[in-house]
């Protein structure tokens, strides 16, 4: 497709949100009746979300003319810059609407009266009574209204789907005069497509839950008076005033204030985090403590859980492999049902002498039990309901698709920088080596020299001077100079000091320098960390060593994945050996894989692929960004911080937590489990239905009842997944 036609249909692209869906494949007959209107080029139903993409042009009358065979009723979505509103009004409508279960299924618990008195009748007045069969015939068309409506449409059009099926079997039970099984049939078909659409509310719940998150008006700071605002009408740079107890309506930066923050809704950290000026906040999360000036940094529509649930919902539409092989196997499955039904009513009466009420009774039967539901929802409903539980444990699942990859994983390669550690440098020891300097008098001139640096690892110096309050601001440094490969040096109340590696020291040869010195250092260097000695060109002052700080939860989450049966953990990083050993052994990864460029990086993952196929890459995203889109499936850390781990990962731990990833790895497996054993049990009842055919066994009642009892199972199996836990 042309660059030029791509952009075209983007432009053109109407998202519609539709109501009265009642199954998958309703909606798949819907998107493929949308294509067919004259201006579309595509479409694509979404029917986890309960939304369709129309790429051209298509009135909402003519959206609602495809979709009449369901009563369908379709209107279009907000701009994308109302996405919080639109779903939180989405969700108030839901509430508001709700109506009793009498009054929703009045005609299902009507049809249901009437099959009783029906049975009563029966009882009192016999099987050929007219009262009985009138009660019957009552309910079959009251309860089977909506069925027949759809079910001869298709008919007439070859159209052949599970109301098709039914609707000749219905036909074909009551021709035969069979009035009670046709009644029952119908009653029991529409109680499996309400526990079906039941199941797949709740399912949706998931993402419903999210949408509540975010107020809708924040205290805004206007001509130096405090007004109360509606979020769409906040613009960035505006002051919101957040209260303790209050949550936050919008995205920002504190400017003023020091607080506890919540943010499980985000990330799924149930620890509230310590925040303080120009540190970041999002909407949703919840101010437990102080009162909050926050400086708006992004418009409603940009928001981390506006992104969050569009995300989301986008993932719900992707069709997984199991989902693709469930579609293509259900459309050459109901025709091939049809022809083996024809043939058990046909087959046995011409050719074998059998009973032709008997055998078509059989055929009938064998449409029923051919009845697709339970395969067809075998994969949705999974899919929705794990990657709904996994955004509110702060796992970013796209798409149903990563979700089952991610579950064939046999290794994961881990950058170390920002993922395995904390990518921020720590001062991690400090020993005096002299007794005739003190401990912060020397730090002080340490820190001094190194604000003076551009040493990546002077940050950390002054970190730790500004936590010990140690001043190093009013030291007076003189003739400051780098000394490169070395170190740096400079004069300080007329002494020279020098700070750098034990080479720098032999090099000016100190007198006290011994290799007892530069043991120390390199044992520090075994560790992973950078060492330093402070010194003057007669004596030997102090060490200093910084390091990237390992992450207190990296150790456990590689212990687990490796109990999960992951083959290889794999640590990529582009450090020296030593240190890149030092870490890669405390953390207890299966390979370590030190000096490596981006370039470096990539050509690993390829090669890991090659030897393992399902490979996973978790980075922060940013300067692993090739290796990470190599991957199988590429994971980013922190990704409520960053909107370009959100855009580029297949998968997005929203909070700075790698614990996740043991749960998300749980969660896909499971998934995959769930998906295989819906599939398989599905299929498999219906084969053992239909080997009740040869000795005549299979009646319309088994046959509705293991259509609705795998229905009703598949369902309940699929929607334990909205309960796996993060352990």
């Amino acid at each position: 497709m042309s660059e030029q036609k791509v952009k075209l249909m983007e432009e053109e692209m109407n998202v519609y949100r539709v109501q009265g869906f009642t199954c998958a494949n309703c909606a798949g007959k819907f998107e493929k009746n949308v294509k067919k209107i004259p201006g579309v080029q595509d479409a694509k139903v979404n029917f986890g979300a309960s939304k369709i993409d129309v790429y051209g042009n298509a009135s909402v009358e003519e959206l609602e003319k495809a979709g009449a065979f369901e009563n369908l009723k379709v209107s279009p979505e907000k701009l994308a810059n109302q996405t919080i509103q639109r779903v939180k009004d989405d969700t108030k409508a839901h509430k508001e609407e709700k109506t009793p279960f009498y009054k929703k299924h009045s005609t299902l618990l009507f049809a249901t009266l009437l099959i009783a008195f029906g049975y009563l009748s029966h009882f009192v007045n016999g099987e050929d009574n007219l009262v009985t069969s009138m009660l019957f015939v009552g309910s079959i068309v009251i309860g089977g209204y909506s069925l027949f409506k759809v079910g001869f449409q298709n008919l007439i059009r070859f159209d052949f789907d599970m109301k098709t099926l039914m609707t000749v079997a219905v036909i074909g039970a009551a021709i035969i005069g069979e009035w009670a099984e046709a009644s029952i049939v119908v009653v029991l078909f529409a109680i499996s497509e309400a526990l079906e659409r039941f199941s797949m509310d709740r399912a949706r719940q998931s993402i419903r839950s999210l949408m509540d998150i975010a107020p809708k008006e924040a205290l805004v700071m206007r001509n130096g008076q405090e007004i109360m605002i509606h979020v769409d009408d906040i613009a960035v740079g505006d002051i919101m005033i957040v209260k303790p107890g209050e949550k936050i309506a919008m995205d920002g930066i504190i400017i003023n204030g020091v607080s506890a923050v919540n943010q499980a809704a985000i990330t799924g950290e149930s620890v509230p985090v310590a925040k303080t000026v120009d540190d970041e906040v999002f909407a949703g999360t919840l101010n437990e403590e102080g009162l909050l000036e926050v400086k708006i940094t992004k418009y409603v529509e940009d928001t981390t859980i506006s992104k969050i649930i569009h995300l989301v919902e986008e993932a719900q539409g992707e069709r997984a492999p199991s989902q693709a092989f469930v579609d293509k196997f259900a459309k050459y499955y109901t025709p091939i049902i049809m022809v083996i039904a024809a043939l058990v009513a046909v087959v046995p009466p011409l050719f074998f002498g059998g009973s032709w009420d008997t055998w078509v009774y059989q055929g009938l039967a064998v449409l029923v039990v051919g009845c697709p539901c339970a395969l067809v929802i075998s994969t949705p409903i999974s899919i929705v309901s794990a990657i709904g539980n996994a955004a509110k444990k702060g796992v970013l699942i796209k798409g149903g698709v990563y979700l089952e990859e991610l579950g064939a994983i046999k290794a994961i390669a881990f950058d170390k920088t920002g993922t395995l550690t904390k990518g921020v440098p720590v001062v991690t020891d400090f020993e005096v080596l002299n007794d005739q300097v003190e401990e912060k008098e020397l730090f002080s001139i340490i820190t001094a020299l190194e604000y003076r640096s551009q040493h990546p690892l002077a940050s950390a110096i002054m970190k730790k001077a500004e936590q010990d309050n140690i001043p190093y601001s009013n030291v007076q440094v003189e003739e400051f100079t780098s000394i490169t490969g070395r170190g740096i040096k400079g004069i300080v109340n007329g002494t020279t000091y020098y700070i750098g590696s034990p080479k720098l020291f032999k090099e000016l040869n100190v007198s006290d320098f011994s290799l007892g010195f530069e043991n120390n250092v390199k044992i520090l260097q075994n560790q992973g960390k950078t060492a330093m000695i402070i010194g003057t060109e007669k004596t030997i002052l102090g060490v200093i060593a910084v390091a990237d700080e390992v992450r207190e939860t990296s150790k456990n989450v590689i212990q687990k994945l490796h109990q999960l049966g992951i083959k290889q953990t794999i640590m990529l990083t582009g450090d020296n050996q030593g240190t890149a050993n030092a870490i890669g052994t405390h953390v207890g990864v299966s390979d370590i894989q030190s000096e490596l460029m981006p370039q470096d990086k990539l050509d690993y993952i390829k090669k890991m692929q090659s030897e393992y196929d399902n490979v996973a890459m978790i980075g922060d995203g940013v300067n692993d960004a090739p290796a990470l889109a190599a991957s199988t499936v590429g994971i980013a850390m922190g990704g409520a911080g960053t909107d370009t781990a959100i855009e580029t990962a297949d998968i997005a731990l929203m909070g700075d937590d790698l614990s996740k990833l043991p749960f998300a790895v749980r969660l896909s497996r499971k998934t995959l489990n769930i998906i295989k054993a819906n599939i398989t049990f599905a299929i498999g009842i219906k084969i053992i239905a239909l080997l009740l055919v040869i000795p005549g066994w299979l009646t319309l009642w088994i046959a509705i009842l293991s259509d609705m009892g795998a229905t009703i199972l598949v369902a309940l199996n699929s929607l334990r997944l909205m309960r796996v836990k993060d352990k």
